[in-house]
């Protein structure tokens, strides 16, 4: 994936969880992780790799606000996902 398309897709992806934020039932402290990573999808001076993480992170993130328990499809792509975040942080 070239980096203007990771760009777009981490873009894309804040928009989702920009909407997931405001429901009432989703707890806010479940995007803490990926906020504290300080990696927006308009900060084109960073890495390709720094996207890359944030958006493995941002998905977990995504995949566990929808799941109902760690067994669910949505649980089972949010622990991919927090495998590839980890994947892609010893890369940075």
């Amino acid at each position: 994936m070239h980096k203007d398309e990771l760009l777009e897709l981490h873009e894309q992806m804040v928009i989702i969880k920009d909407n997931f934020a405001a429901r009432e039932n989703v707890d806010g402290d479940i995007f803490a992780k990926y906020e504290n990573l300080d990696v927006d999808p308009s900060h084109v001076h960073k890495s390709k790799s720094e996207h890359k993480h944030a958006v493995f992170v941002l998905g977990n993130a995504l995949a566990t606000a929808m799941s109902e328990d760690e067994f669910s499809n949505a649980g089972r792509v949010g622990k991919r996902m927090e495998e590839l975040a980890k994947d892609a942080e010893s890369k940075i």
